[in-house]
């Protein structure tokens, strides 16, 4: 199954219902402190259920709901591309189309509920009977179901089965299902079962956070493999075969140091070649101790926490997807999303690009999806109008929307990176500047407006005195760096600049 939305309620800085949309790779922009990570963290309890990285608080409620009493956090996913059979009783077959536990669309929309942020409470949005005659067959046992079939005379190819006697009944009732849309208690009665069966179905989700321990004393920058160890021996399956255990750790390792270099090499072949898995001989190990030693380390033995700061955290990144793909694949789990918060951190300008056309070759994956959070201009340049989703928050109201040229004057990453990072460029002026002049408005925009002198070099030579406003500067000195006459325009006078031609274009009603 693949993500197609999420909408959050309640939680955090999320007051009120907040869709959020998303593509293969989809990357959250906006100012600090404006909820991107507290989607992505959001998601991690929707999936993970109080055993990822976060964990549901009472001071998750949003504080003005809770002034209202209002105190029912709510998360739900639609999900689409939905398996073609699922098995939801016992071993048989089903499809969740039959079983009338799709929307009206076709998608399948789980709701998670908090009451206070305590336990989940989970429904399914569905297109459901509601007759009161068969609207509640999801909650029905076998032999409730049986006596059902027998009083109303139907017939029914396996009474043994609970999905073929519900298709039974639903048939019988065709003409008056009276079909609506319904939130389903799946953690009621019968249902829990169905439920634990349908989560099977879900994606792994792995979140990597932007503040994960990158210190030297962290078990995971010094080696990935030491904490693979952990994972690996707390498995139950190997731990009750204790005694024999060495060589299964052992070859396990290196799948997982293999698995990380492979990551790693997608991203850098110059790093990953320098590094090597170093694990002792098994006859040399103790159990108090066991695969201590084991490490990652460069052609001259120089151990991952004394390299430096970028090398640690793409290394650990690596691992993050090399453990998450392993875990996907112990699990049978179909599919899995990525979730890595600034995933630019400590990475020159020129490996930020790299890191994210191989992010973006990796979301092209079958049942694969990524999401990121950036503050990162470079990173944004290098992603498509469809990919970017920004965040914004007008009267303690959070908009999540994607960014779509439409909507803007000129179809342009610049002004995602000025709403999204309040970031001044020339770049972005030029393009401001050149749109006002492309609609023949300039002459509106600079009437009236306070100028400066300029001297400009003639054809000839010689030197014009002319007064132009202050964009006009600007403009004129970003396309002729070579006339030095004039004093540089300061990135104040530019931010200005760039303010005065979006407060035009708003006034003339061009949707900035």
């Amino acid at each position: 199954m693949r993500m197609k939305s999420v909408s959050i309620k309640n939680f955090r800085g999320y007051k009120d219902e907040t869709k959020i949309d998303f593509n293969d790779l989809t990357a959250f922009v906006g100012k600090n402190d404006v909820g991107k990570s507290t989607l992505l963290e959001a998601l991690d309890i929707f999936f993970n259920v109080g055993k990822g990285a976060i964990k549901v608080e009472k001071e998750d409620i949003n504080k003005e709901n809770l002034a209202a009493d209002v105190k029912d956090i709510e998360i739900s996913v639609v999900f689409e591309e939905i398996p073609l059979s699922v098995v939801i009783d016992d071993t048989y077959e089903t499809t969740l189309e039959s079983e009338y536990l799709l929307n009206s669309n076709g998608d399948l929309v789980i709701i998670k509920r908090y009451p206070n942020a305590g336990n989940e409470k989970v429904y399914l949005r569905a297109f459901h009977p509601t007759n009161p005659q068969c609207n509640d067959l999801l909650q029905k046992k076998n032999s409730e179901l049986k006596r059902m079939i027998d009083a109303l005379g139907i017939e029914c190819s396996d009474k043994s089965i609970n999905a073929v006697m519900r298709t039974a009944v639903w048939n019988h009732f065709t003409d008056s299902l009276q079909l609506q849309e319904i939130e389903i208690d799946v953690t009621k009665g019968d249902t829990k079962s169905i439920w634990d069966k349908l989560k099977t179905y879900l994606p792994l989700y792995s979140l990597f956070q932007s503040d994960r321990k990158n210190s030297d004393g962290d078990s995971e920058v010094q080696d990935p493999l030491k904490e693979a160890v952990k994972q690996i021996l707390s498995t139950d399956d190997i731990m009750t075969r204790f005694n024999a255990i060495a060589s299964e750790v052992e070859i396990k390792l290196r799948e997982v140091s293999q698995r990380t270099l492979e990551k790693l090499r997608e991203m850098n072949p110059e790093i990953a070649s320098t590094l090597n898995p170093v694990i002792p001989a098994v006859d040399r190990l103790k159990w108090s101790d066991v695969f201590k030693n084991v490490s990652i380390s460069g052609d001259e033995d120089i151990p991952i926490n004394k390299r430096g700061s970028g090398v640690k955290r793409l290394i650990l990144l690596n691992f993050f997807r090399a453990e998450a793909e392993r875990r996907r694949e112990e699990q049978g789990t179909p599919s899995i999303v990525y979730a890595i918060e600034e995933p630019e951190t400590s990475q020159h300008t020129e490996h930020q690009k790299m890191l994210i056309r191989a992010l973006l070759t990796l979301s092209q994956a079958p049942r694969t999806q990524i999401l990121i959070t950036t503050h990162s201009a470079a990173v944004v340049k290098q992603l498509n109008f469809g990919n970017l989703r920004l965040i914004t928050t007008q009267n303690n109201q959070k908009t999540v929307s994607p960014v779509d040229p439409g909507r803007l004057p000129y179809p342009s990453l610049n002004e995602v990176n000025y709403l999204a990072f309040s970031e001044s460029t020339e770049e972005y002026h030029n393009e401001l500047y050149g749109y006002i002049e492309d609609q023949g408005m300039l002459s509106t925009f600079i009437a009236g407006k306070p100028t400066r002198p300029y001297q400009r070099v003639k054809r000839n030579g010689s030197i014009a005195h002319e007064q132009i406003t202050l964009t006009e500067y600007i403009r004129h000195q970003i396309h002729h760096p070579e006339n030095t006459n004039n004093v540089r325009f300061t990135f104040d006078e530019l931010k200005e600049s760039i303010q005065l031609m979006r407060d035009f274009l708003v006034a003339q009603g061009a949707g900035v």
